[in-house]
């Protein structure tokens, strides 16, 4: 059954149409349910529209990934903007936001992560995704410390692999999202106070 009434939309507004269902579906079923064929049947179009938007599974994966994560950066940046410049407000908005992402992305966030592992295309999009976190963290949080460069990107690595973990046992119920960000901020003080 589709959600939608087929009819013509224009590209930019179909692909919309089969990121928001395919997102659904993964929070519904979880990603081994989600296909180009089955995002394009609950969308009321042809595989083959599908097909020319993402090409593969994992491009779809990708896409759902991208999506998600283009909010998470412009939240982060835009709060980042409006904090005050000190280390430990810097790693409070940081770790703050990256715990509300995950919540507000739901449990399909780490499933699509997860799904991400399943192939040379969607690992190598994982790691370039990564490593432009890693950036990220690392342009934001050099003011902030006398670190050698090589040093605090290493830092960065630690931050980001800790947030990961963090957030897993947030969503899992194990922690709540205050003491989950409280946790990973205080870490990144920690580490970024540390000479290396």
């Amino acid at each position: 059954m589709s959600e939608t009434p087929a009819r013509k939309l224009p590209k930019a507004q179909r692909r919309e149409q089969l990121l928001d269902i395919a997102q659904t579906i993964v929070r519904e079923q979880g990603t081994d349910a989600l296909t180009l064929g089955y995002v394009a049947e609950r969308a009321g179009v042809s595989k083959p529209i599908a097909y020319e938007h993402f090409k593969t599974r994992s491009g779809l994966l990708i896409a759902l990934y991208e999506q998600i994560d283009a909010r998470q950066v412009q939240a982060l940046l835009e709060a980042l903007k409006r904090t005050r410049k000190r280390l430990e407000d810097v790693a409070r908005v940081m770790s703050a936001a990256y715990m509300h992402c995950c919540t507000s992305a739901g449990p399909e966030w780490h499933a699509i992560t997860a799904a991400l592992k399943g192939d040379e295309e969607m690992e190598s999009f994982h790691r370039a995704l990564l490593d432009s976190y890693v950036a990220i963290y690392r342009e934001a949080l050099a003011p902030y410390s006398d670190l050698k460069k090589d040093a605090l990107h290493l830092r960065c690595v630690g931050i980001i692999g800790a947030a990961e973990a963090i957030s897993r046992d947030m969503l899992r119920g194990l922690v709540d999202e205050a003491t989950a960000a409280e946790t990973l901020a205080s870490l990144i003080v920690s580490w970024l106070s540390r000479k290396a």
